[in-house]
């Protein structure tokens, strides 16, 4: 089972402030765990809202809007792709991430999609073509 767990910004990581260097020995040694486990697919941070973009679909067309955007508490700073035997493993790791200036944070885990977790409506031919793909983008990542 792959989960996606992603990091809640809040307003320090919208204001451009970065992690401490212990914060960031600290997440070093954790992601070293995680890889050392073998559950770390990828992770990443994200910069803040202001330097990013939304697209917004509608009957009329599209809209893109440039950020920042104000809910924070929606806002995405990092993420984890963790491959796990269960949501609870994912917890329990997740339990695990440091917060050494004891900062209010919030992290969300939640499942990623599997072939077949859609069942008859991906047929033989679009699991061939999407598997197709994901070879194809694994190439261009070499």
């Amino acid at each position: 089972m792959r989960f996606m767990v992603l990091i809640k910004a809040n307003d320090e990581s919208e204001a451009g402030v970065l992690p401490s260097e212990q914060l960031l020995t600290e997440m070093g040694k954790f992601n070293e765990e995680l890889v050392n486990a073998g559950v770390l697919l990828a992770g990443e941070g994200l910069h803040d809202s202001s330097k990013g973009a939304r697209v917004k679909f509608s009957a009329s067309g599209t809209t893109v809007v440039d950020g920042p955007f104000t809910e924070t508490k929606e806002l995405i700073a990092g993420f984890w792709l963790l491959q796990v035997k269960s949501k609870e493993e994912a917890i329990e790791w997740i339990k695990r991430v440091p917060n050494p200036d004891k900062q209010e944070s919030e992290i969300e885990i939640r499942q990623v999609f599997e072939a077949e977790d859609f069942g008859g409506n991906l047929t033989p031919e679009l699991r061939e073509a999407e598997d197709n793909l994901r070879k194809k983008a694994a190439e261009q990542q070499k």
